[in-house]
This record gives structure tokens, sequence and C-alpha cells, in this order.
């Protein structure tokens, strides 16, 4: 029987926490720092590599794989670990190009042979429409292949956006993360109570809001996604209420040879209740079938690995 009291016991626990805590921010520290100082292609490819390898011991090989088994009931086991391996090689190649954030980006509209960078014609017209109308815009994402570089590209090209995103829960990983997002990034919003009023002020300031949409909100409005329910941020459609903008997702495609190719989609109509105001599930929803859509294209570069359905 122990001798400690109750409230010492979980001062104990807290403490260990902390100090948890404390080391693995302090881990990320030391490899982002660290990895900055080798050559951006071959550390993609070195923790694409290692990804593949620890990835498979992980519980969230199991989550990957059912959510692949019951979006795709097509798709043979062997197809779905061929999947899920790429989706370990996606992550991997994130978390090396993470650390050169600064440099990931280098698009020149004038010598776009010298870039690992592709952009389609129709989405370098849509870009400068953005930018040059004068007005406001939501722009969605998701978490394909490279999730940061649309931010990059914003700020590369001079499109003033606000980015809302989410803290990490470790403290000195936060202070770094921030520190290399906003190098090249626009304004920061982090996830919280006050997010939805500086976010809708941003768009009445003509700026253009940027957010990942693709997860799973407790509390969020219900939406089909790979035909299941399940549950969708409404904040974009609820800020679409308030000031009535265009809205475009975008995406980064994953090509061979550490190459990306840049899409930004038309215009995504908003969806509207009888007395004509904008309608935040049948909204939401539409925006989420364009997410399916993309990710249904290229499965593999999808993160499969958070519980979407539950």
């Amino acid at each position: 029987m122990s001798l400690l009291p109750a409230r010492t016991k979980a001062r104990i626990r807290e403490a260990s926490k902390s100090l948890g805590a404390s080391a693995i921010g302090a881990l990320t520290v030391g490899m982002l720092r660290t990895t900055r100082y080798f050559d951006p292609m071959k550390t993609a490819n070195l923790f694409a590599r290692i990804a593949q390898t620890i990835g498979p011991r992980l519980r969230e090989q199991r989550i990957a794989r059912n959510n692949l088994t019951a979006a795709f009931p097509e798709k043979s086991p062997q197809e779905i670990e061929t999947i899920i391996a790429g989706v370990w090689d996606n992550l991997g190649r994130v978390g090396a190009e993470f650390a050169h954030l600064d440099k990931i980006w280098d698009f020149d509209e004038a010598h776009p042979e010298r870039s690992r960078i592709e952009l389609t014609p129709r989405t370098h017209e849509l870009f400068h429409q953005l930018r040059l109308d004068g007005k406001p815009a939501l722009i969605f994402a998701s978490h394909l292949a490279n999730w940061e570089m649309p931010a990059l590209a914003a700020v590369a090209h001079k499109l003033d956006t606000a980015i809302l995103y989410r803290r990490p829960n470790i403290a000195a990983a936060d202070r770094i993360i921030q520190e290399m997002r906003q190098v090249k990034m626009g304004t920061l919003i982090p996830a919280g109570r006050d997010a939805p009023l500086r976010l809708a002020e941003a768009l009445r300031n003509g700026q253009h809001v940027a957010m990942l949409v693709d997860q799973y909100l407790t509390g969020g409005v219900e939406v089909t996604f790979f035909g299941r329910k399940t549950r969708a941020n409404p904040m974009l459609a609820r800020l679409l209420r308030q000031v009535e903008c265009p809205v475009h997702g975008v995406r980064i495609i994953r090509l061979p040879g550490n190459r990306f190719r840049a899409e930004l989609s038309e215009e995504v109509k908003p969806v509207r209740t009888a007395d004509g105001q904008i309608d935040i599930q049948g909204t939401t929803q539409a925006v989420t079938n364009v997410v399916e859509s993309w990710i249904r294209e290229y499965p593999e570069q999808w993160l499969w690995l958070h519980r979407r359905w539950r």
C-alpha cells in the first residue's frame, strides 16, 4: 500500500507528464533545427524510409487499415496495405520538409522550369483573380501531401492571408513551429474561442482566410464522407454567412522526384436555405465533397491515421 497521500501522487503524476512533454518538446526542437543543416531532398527520402519502417509498428497502422477498408470496400487487402505504405512515406516527407519551410516553395513565375512546383494554367489564372479582385475569400485545404505549402504560396505571391492553425500541445514545439511558420506565412490565428471573431474581422478587412477542414470535430455538423456519417467543422460556412465571398479549395499533389503540383479549385458555390441564407450543413457538405474527390484521386497522400469516423 502506498504511504503517499492522493494529492501528492497526483502532483507527481502531473510533474512526470510535464517532464515528459518537455523532453518530447526538446527532442522536436533539436530534430527540426538539426534537419535544416542537411539537403532537403535527401532528408525527405530518409525520413520517408524511417516512417515506413516505424509506422507499421504503431497503433495508427490499425486505424488507417480500418479507415481505408471502410472507405474503399472494393479494394483488396494488398491494395489497402500499399496505400498505407504511401501514407507513411508521405508523412515522413512532410516531417523533413517542415524543417525547410522557408525554402520549400521555390516557384518563380518568370522561370517555372527551374522550380520543383508545377501550376496548371487554370490555377495560375484563379490565383491572380483572387489576388487582384479586391474581395476577401475563404480558402479550404486538407491534410493531403504537404498541407503547409498553400500558405507558403499565398505569401510568396502576395496574397494577403489569415490562416487558422491548431497549436501543438507541447509548448516548446509550438514555439519553434511558430518561428518556422512565421518566416513565410501570413497572419497566423490559433484555434480557440476568439478565432471565429478574428477570422471574420480578417474577411471584413479584405483578407483571404484559409483553414484545414478535413478532421473530425466533436459537436460539428453531420456530413457524409466516403458514404459514412461523421462530423465536420462548420466554421467556414458560418464565416460565409457573416461575410459572403468566394470559396475555393486548394490542394498540393506530391509528384515523383520530390516535386509538387498546386491546384486551386473552381469556386465552390454555397448551399442556401429556402429564404436565401447560407445553409451551414449543406455548405459544409459541399466542401466535404470536394475534399473526398481529392482523396479518392490520391488516397496514399492523405492522413488516414486519425479517427475520422466515430
